[in-house]
């Protein structure tokens, strides 16, 4: 375990990127482990992974909070507790304030749906359609105040077929995804 560095991994949904980080994790030589993975949804599938592999699952609802500021304040304390040095965003579907995008600069990533710059946000795969893009893909980029604007770390590119649906397209994208993102993760750990 010594020179691994404790990350958390902060997810909203069914967490088949998390599932590749703690395969990745568990390879000797990876420089990170998993001490925590939390979820804004207490039912989120993501969580049963993190049991089923041995690692603290937290489920932090933010509709039992009055404001997002006490949302993240539970956040941030759950992460420190956690032994957190390091935060991976896998499917997280909360836009985090700036304070505390500051409070973890330079020490959270995040893995999106498109080739950054292009389509921030969301319904990524069915606007990189109708905009006629001949390339789509996935980014792991720096979290910064700004969404999905941080500097990008690692990108991965898969084309786009004609006859191709959002459904067919994202599913060819998360092929990408669960390959980039350990690998990223790794170039982040070496810059952070």
């Amino acid at each position: 375990m010594s020179g691994k560095t404790p990350i958390a991994v902060l997810i909203s949904g069914r967490g088949s990127n998390l599932q590749c980080l703690i395969d990745a994790c568990m390879g000797e030589d990876y420089p990170a482990r998993i001490v925590a993975v939390i979820s804004n949804r207490p039912d989120a599938y993501g969580l049963e992974r993190a049991r089923e592999a041995g690692i603290a699952a937290i489920a932090i609802d933010h509709k039992a909070f009055d404001s997002r500021m006490n949302f993240e304040a539970a956040l941030d304390a759950a992460l420190r507790e956690a032994g957190a040095e390091f935060v991976c965003l896998a499917g997280f579907m909360r836009i985090l304030t700036e304070g505390f995008v500051n409070a973890w600069e330079g020490r959270m990533i995040n893995i999106h749906p498109s080739l950054l710059p292009k389509f921030k946000g969301v319904d990524t795969h069915a606007r990189a359609i109708e905009a006629g893009e001949s390339e789509h893909g996935c980014t792991v980029h720096w979290v910064t105040p700004g969404m999905d604007e941080g500097p990008v770390i690692a990108q991965a590119r898969v084309p786009v077929l004609p006859g191709d649906t959002p459904e067919t397209l994202a599913a060819r994208v998360l092929v990408e995804e669960h390959r980039l993102y350990p690998e990223a993760l790794k170039l982040a750990l070496e810059k952070a």
